[in-house]
């Protein structure tokens, strides 16, 4: 469902806000918007948001201890091998790469499940939900993508509110990196990398459409550098 965006500087506002409210520091007045006045938003399709959230929770399961063999099967069974990446497919059959990255993913997979409505809030003080596994599939036990998908209720964000949370994110991302360089204390039990992550999810699942955003990138191509 392709929507207009929301008044970009009406969303900067509230997000400013709610910094203020946590005590954080606020960017700079220069500090980009995410989009312009007149494009328009989507979010990617739900089926795959859904690939992605089982792709991570499997390499989550990896990351602790799950043996390549059994990974590889339950892909298979999935028919989930094409949406890895090159860089998770290396880290399921051989555990090369940055195991304490992956790691980091559980927050962005709390992102996602939020962008689908399995969790009901996505607090930037609050770690993610100890609730969210049994709303994930469960590999252990067998169950397959299609089997959890059929068995949960996914109910997608509306793109606005997608997009709004986005733009916090992309403030919070700032203002807890500067936190974080000072030596300050933060809000609340919730890390700047785990911001960071939630950002990548909620970057990656929020499309903007308009002359100055280019195809909507791939899960390695996120761009959080600014």
């Amino acid at each position: 469902m392709i929507v207009p965006a929301p008044d970009p500087r009406e969303v900067r506002e509230a997000s400013l806000d709610e910094l203020s409210r946590l005590r954080l520091p606020l960017p700079p007045p220069q500090f980009p918007l995410v989009w312009e006045p007149g494009d328009d938003i989507e979010l990617r399709p739900t089926a795959e948001i859904e690939a992605r959230i089982a792709v991570l929770h499997l390499i989550l399961a990896r990351c602790f201890g799950m043996p390549p063999q059994a990974a590889m099967s339950w892909l298979l069974a999935s028919h989930l091998v094409e949406m890895v990446t090159p860089p998770e497919f290396h880290f399921v059959t051989g555990a090369k790469g940055d195991h304490r990255s992956f790691v980091l993913h559980h927050d962005a997979l709390f992102s996602l499940a939020w962008v689908l409505g399995l969790t009901k809030q996505l607090d930037p003080t609050m770690p993610a939900d100890d609730r969210l596994v049994e709303r994930l599939p469960h590999i252990a036990e067998g169950e397959t993508f299609r089997q959890w998908r059929s068995r949960i209720l996914a109910a997608p964000q509306h793109p606005a509110d997608a997009a709004a949370l986005l733009d916090l994110h992309y403030c919070l991302d700032w203002s807890y990196l500067e936190v974080s360089r000072a030596g300050r204390s933060l809000p609340g039990l919730v890390d700047a990398n785990a911001i960071g992550q939630r950002r990548w999810a909620l970057e990656w699942a929020v499309i903007l459409r308009g002359p100055y955003h280019d195809e909507p990138p791939g899960w390695e191509e996120v761009d959080l550098s600014t």
